[in-house]
């Protein structure tokens, strides 16, 4: 379980089909990592498999390959890093689980006062958990839905937030993994038998 508030950014030092070495700095130098900890890894929770100095490795299942974007990152790419919540952590996001539900799109990038807009898209099937002003959490960083518009919708990044996490270097075309709020995915499932048998 996670917040969606990113806590460091690494990069991409090494890839494979089935798995990837995130460099992470000298982030957690008094809690360090350790092996089989679940961190999120651009929103997606996965188990540290493997370590070596400032460095750690993520193995990936076809199912994760299906659904994020790993198999599209590049060599430096900036990856958001956040390890598991403690019960005793404030939340400050919203409840994250760390499993991506499906890739989306950056399809604008643009200057406002005091932040900056980023318009995404995703699949069609997802509209109905597109809430204006309710949660999603876009690799791994919590954002507020707004102005939802069919399958695309907006958030406003504020200069704290783009500048440490990897939307920093995020363009129009880029790819992105999307967690809907478990809340309205809940809502939803529960609510269609209700709503077939009208």
């Amino acid at each position: 379980m996670f917040t969606g508030l990113v806590q460091a950014v690494g990069q991409l030092a090494e890839s494979s089909r089935y798995s990837i070495w995130v460099s992470y700095g000298d982030a957690w130098p008094n809690d360090p990592l350790v092996l089989g900890e679940s961190v999120a890894v651009n929103g997606c929770c996965l188990t540290v498999a493997d370590m070596a100095p400032s460095q750690i490795r993520f193995d990936l299942s076809e199912e994760t390959l299906a659904r994020t974007s790993f198999s599209k990152l590049k060599p430096k790419q900036r990856i958001n890093l956040e390890r598991a919540l403690r019960l005793s952590d404030r939340i400050g996001g919203h409840i994250v689980q760390g499993h991506i539900d499906c890739m989306g799109k950056v399809v604008a990038r643009s200057e406002a006062e005091g932040s900056v807009l980023f318009d995404f898209q995703v699949p069609e099937e997802y509209v109905p958990l597109l809430v204006d002003k309710g949660s999603v959490c876009i690799d791994g960083i919590s954002l507020t839905v707004i102005e939802p518009n069919g399958n695309k919708f907006r958030s406003a990044i504020i200069p704290h937030t783009l500048e440490n996490t990897n939307l920093k270097s995020r363009a129009s075309g880029d790819l992105v993994n999307v967690e809907f709020d478990i809340l309205a995915k809940t809502i939803l499932r529960l609510s269609e038998p209700l709503l077939k048998r009208k």
